[in-house]
């Protein structure tokens, strides 16, 4: 059972609004990278010590409302420059880019992303910029009454392209219902994830020609799929990794653990990816842990990294080293993804009864285009005309979206009662001959 809730609650006051952040500015790249990063553990002895565990893990007392401005167990804490090498930064959080776009040096990641062209960068600020709109496009549509639902991920950009763009088409990956950036690292048309939440199919894609599974709404599910799939990947002896997507709020489930369990015991090449998003809908995540979750895996006997996951060079570094890793025979791996949901949960969320707007202030200023943007500028990788064909190409990308949908068409009433059976039910037969009578009800209406 999940620990999700839709009950109202007081709003949490933001970890960022009472604690100052220190700010740099931007560099060029011509400017010498900070070594923000040289206490950070180096991947192979990323999980914290039993010690660091028990310092952050929170009081068994209720917060007070004073208590509640502090921040929750686990979330980086911004230390003086001079502690953390001028970027702020906790020295658990794999960080290559700061809020600000300055780039700086980690010695265990950079070789990830050292061969990143110009072309690359602007690829990745692409993905993100076109994934935003399509997402927001996506949003209106709801609105509208074109879709039933939308799980919306903005401020999540730079977790899903980082990480998608670190796989290989040989490598599998099984998605919750919001990894849409991931989709569109994987080649999926972006107007067929909309047909699930239009009622009009179950998935509108084929697993298998793109190596990406069908959206799984169940919480937590996919994670035995994807171990599951893992271990025979593994007994095929296929040179492939797979790669797992879910939220802070699953990773509470029993199926997650019993997933690190089995990939742990048969050292299956599966990477879980959490989007750490602060809020299992309206839970927030100190309530769902006493220990940052990465720490987790700890204790299954294999390792855990924190990734900036507003950073998507530091996502992309992390996500490759893990994959190589799976592949290379090593086991699992777990990463958290550190991020903010800027949006509702879905469009049947309400955020502000149980959070406050100054939160969400706080993340902003982390915002993951942005940050990119302004590194792409100051290292002369970018100029005008590039963001204004993106800006088209964006608008483009969005009227495409809403035509398509509102061109799919109807599907057939008497399909759900086709592929129940195999060889056919007299149940089924029954029940199909009651919703016939039904529709035709309103048939006889109309003629009168």
């Amino acid at each position: 059972m999940t620990v999700e809730s839709t009950a109202a609650r007081k709003p949490r006051r933001s970890a960022g609004s009472k604690t100052g952040t220190t700010r740099t500015t931007a560099q060029s790249a011509d400017t010498p990278a900070v070594d923000a990063q040289a206490t950070a553990a180096p991947p192979a002895t990323a999980t914290a010590t039993k010690a660091t565990a028990a310092k952050r893990a929170p009081s068994k007392r209720a917060p007070s409302k004073r208590a509640a401005a502090k921040k929750p167990p686990g979330e980086p804490v911004e230390k003086s420059a001079e502690k953390s090498g001028g970027t702020g930064a906790d020295p658990d959080l794999v960080q290559l880019l700061t809020p600000e776009g300055r780039r700086v040096k980690n010695a265990a990641y950079d070789p990830y992303v050292a061969a990143l062209t110009p072309d690359d960068l602007r690829g990745l600020y692409r993905d993100m910029v076109l994934t935003r709109r399509f997402d927001a496009e996506a949003t209106a549509l709801q609105r509208q009454g074109e879709l039933g639902l939308w799980a919306s991920l903005l401020g999540q950009e730079a977790a899903q392209i980082g990480s998608g763009r670190a796989t290989r088409p040989d490598d599998y990956v099984f998605p919750t219902y919001r990894e849409h950036g991931v989709a569109w690292c994987r080649d999926i048309d972006p107007t067929n994830l909309l047909g699930m939440f239009r009622g009009v199919n179950h998935g509108g894609w084929d697993p298998n020609t793109n190596n990406f599974h069908l959206y799984t709404i169940v919480i937590g599910s996919q994670t035995l799929h994807a171990t599951g799939y893992a271990m025979g990947v593994a007994k095929d002896g296929a040179d492939s990794a797979v790669i797992a997507y879910f939220g802070d709020g699953a990773s509470s489930q029993g199926d997650v653990a019993e997933s690190f369990t089995f990939a742990s015991v048969y050292n299956a090449p599966v990477v879980f990816f959490c989007q750490n998003n602060q809020w299992a809908i309206s839970e927030p995540t100190e309530r769902q842990t006493r220990v940052p979750l990465y720490q987790r895996a700890q204790g299954y006997g294999f390792p855990g990294v924190r990734v900036d996951g507003n950073d998507v060079l530091a996502v992309l570094a992390v996500t490759k080293w893990a994959l190589e890793r799976a592949r290379s025979g090593e086991g699992p791996t777990l990463v958290e993804a550190y991020t903010y949901r800027m949006g509702a949960h879905t469009t049947s969320d309400d955020p502000t009864r149980y959070r406050h707007d100054d939160e969400r202030v706080a993340w902003e200023a982390k915002d993951p285009i942005a940050r990119l943007r302004t590194y792409l500028e100051a290292s002369n990788h970018a100029d005008e005309g590039f963001f204004a064909e993106l800006e088209a190409e964006s608008e483009s990308l969005g009227r495409r979206v809403r035509e398509v949908v509102r061109a799919m068409p109807d599907p057939d009433p008497f399909a759900m009662f086709e592929h129940t059976y195999a060889d056919g039910h007299a149940l089924v037969d029954e029940e199909r001959a009651e919703f016939a009578a039904y529709q035709a009800s309103f048939a006889d209406v109309e003629g009168a």
